[in-house]
């Protein structure tokens, strides 16, 4: 009896020929997802095999598929992936574990709540409208201290574009696609999509104050806070509870990249590698995409993934990994640490735009993330005199000194090799 591992080789190596003449089409829209499987594998595309050709090949569905790429990944029940066919498959990757693989980066809950009284804020767009006045950041006083520190009014001088032009894809919880806070400062809404729920609406479902309800409208409300004139790419990978998919955060990656996104934020992380989801940000990076990912609030020695990978250089190439400070620059008590770790930013108590018409306040190193990712905003908007595959490396060097005076003794070279963002200082030394 052949073995299957053989087997397969010789079905796909015949399907490889009798497709030669038929391209298949890459899928740029990934299917309604109507059931989740228990896990994915990656695979390589021979040349000319179609999508139909490898699910049948394999007796899988085929959830990714980029011909010109060479690689598709594949959703597998639990039995099909302890197998022990697919352990010697050389056209195969290892399965992995696909559901609830990610979770959102917050502490618990929601700190507070207030009803929206400031108006359509559709306005911090609008030309000539005053976000400081003497010091203090008149839009939502509760940040003033976070903004002070990370030098933002000095940021927005120097930057006076604000954002314009650049789109930053939140992959997150969804949005509020009807707070005033993202009238008009959201992409056109045929590039939205929802791949939690298999659809293109990707709002917030859930209660305030559970789960990770009103999550992705907070990172989102943070990065225009920082770069008011930014666009946002919604795109909805996590559920009620904060949690989602392996195959979602994928979709969501590719579909970023492929609809333009110069900046992508990940403010989410799992404490296992996906080969998946790191593959899925190199192409987003080779795209030219620059990618920031929340470390995690385990308050553990080592930072969650993708951050974990994204070091200056290499793999890590134009991404950035985020942790979390006190105002008074100390690690946050949540934040996780390691060598690792390339920046922090203010992740306590941020105030910043919540579901239905509120304003919130969270924690976490999710909320540090996006002050980041709107800081790139400000730079690529701005246009720079270093080449883009160098700006997070900058944006790291440029950072205050968070070791001076035995500060965070106990933390020496774990929140960065300086430490916490200064966007001045960034911004002085890469704008045009």
């Amino acid at each position: 009896m052949v073995k299957r591992s053989t087997a397969l080789l010789l079905v796909l190596s015949a399907l490889a020929l009798a497709g030669c003449s038929q391209q298949g089409p890459a899928a740029t829209a990934p299917e309604r997802a109507a059931a989740r499987p228990s896990h994915v594998l990656q695979v390589r595309v021979p040349e000319g095999t179609t999508r139909e050709q490898l699910g049948a090949a394999y007796g899988a569905p085929v959830l990714m598929f980029d011909a010109a790429e060479g690689y598709a990944v594949l959703g597998l029940s639990a039995a099909q992936a302890s197998g022990p066919g697919l352990r010697t498959l050389s056209l195969a990757g290892t399965p992995e574990s696909n559901l609830g693989a990610f979770s959102a980066g917050m502490t618990a809950t929601v700190q507070g709540r207030a009803i929206w009284l400031k108006g359509d804020l559709g306005s911090w767009t609008a030309e000539g409208r005053a976000i400081w006045l003497k010091g203090q950041y008149s839009l939502i006083p509760e940040n003033t201290l976070n903004f002070q520190t990370i030098r933002l009014e000095q940021a927005h001088t120097l930057a006076p574009k604000l954002g314009q032009g650049i789109k930053v894809a939140v992959i997150d919880t969804g949005v509020d696609l009807e707070h005033p806070a993202f009238a008009g400062s959201l992409a056109p809404a045929e590039e939205w999509r929802d791949f939690y729920a298999g659809d293109n609406l990707p709002d917030e479902e859930g209660v305030l104050g559970e789960g990770g309800y009103g999550h992705g409208t907070g990172v989102a409300g943070i990065v225009l806070q920082v770069a008011p004139a930014a666009t946002i790419l919604p795109l909805r990978v996590l559920g009620p509870d904060g949690s989602g998919d392996v195959l979602t955060v994928a979709q969501a990656i590719d579909w970023a990249s492929a609809k333009g996104a110069q900046i992508i934020n990940l403010s989410l992380g799992s404490a296992e590698r996906s080969a998946i989801v790191q593959d899925a940000i190199k192409r987003a990076t080779e795209r030219g995409a620059l990618v920031v990912a929340s470390a995690g609030n385990e308050n553990r020695p080592a930072i969650s993934y993708p951050a974990h990978d994204m070091v200056s250089g290499g793999a890590g190439e134009r991404s950035l990994s985020v942790g979390s400070v006190t105002t008074g620059w100390l690690k946050s008590s949540f934040s996780n640490y390691s060598a690792n770790l390339e920046l922090v930013a203010l992740g306590e108590n941020v105030y910043t735009p919540g579901p239905d018409g509120l304003l919130v306040s969270w924690s976490g190193t999710s909320m540090a993330t996006p002050m980041a990712a709107g800081g790139l905003a400000l730079a690529l908007s701005q246009g720079t005199d270093v080449p883009l595959k160098d700006l997070t490396k900058k944006m790291a060097e440029k950072a205050y000194d968070v070791y001076n005076n035995g500060l965070n003794a106990p933390y020496k070279d774990k929140l960065g090799k300086k430490g916490l963002l200064n966007l001045e200082a960034f911004l002085k030394d890469v704008v045009k």
